[in-house]
């Protein structure tokens, strides 16, 4: 496993590493969609058919990440980002709803479970949904409410 954690690690640096010419937005969308894509990827089959699937899905994470990612201006990082922090206090299931009139760009955040981790941080897991020019794309992950009150994505 921790094998599997080091290539996942190595290949979401090198695609940044291609993307440093791209911008920001682009790079973080890259990193961000190449972890989905991993994390995705290790859901299926055992051994070495497991690792071809985790680099598959980081390859393909990486590239549609990158796509949404240099699609994302500031104005819809900010409104996803406060739809987000809404989403931290909301009942699970509601979807909580961000839109950037001037960019055209939208998305949903929604806080699909929750529990407690192996040390005790109560985490929240979500689907975040955006939609940039007409195409959807949707990601998972899981955070975890630290000791001072903010929020850590752990997964």
């Amino acid at each position: 496993m921790k094998m599997k954690i080091a290539a996942v690690g190595m290949i979401a640096l090198a695609l940044a590493g291609c993307a440093a010419d791209s911008g920001a937005k682009q790079n973080v969308g890259t990193v961000a969609g190449a972890i989905g894509g991993a994390a995705l990827g290790s859901q299926f089959g055992r051994g070495t058919g497991q690792v071809a699937a985790i680099a598959a899905g980081t390859l393909l994470g990486a590239f549609l990440g990158g796509e949404v990612g240099k699609s994302l201006d500031s104005a819809d990082r900010a409104a996803h980002d406060r739809a987000q922090s809404r989403a931290y206090a909301a009942p699970v299931g509601e979807r909580i709803t961000w839109n950037n009139p001037q960019s055209g760009n939208s998305g949903y955040v929604v806080p699909t479970r929750e529990g407690t981790s192996a040390s005790g941080a109560y985490c929240r897991e979500f689907q975040n949904t955006i939609v940039v020019g007409g195409r959807q794309e949707q990601a998972y992950g899981t955070a975890c409410r630290q000791p001072d009150g903010s929020w850590k994505v752990v997964q």
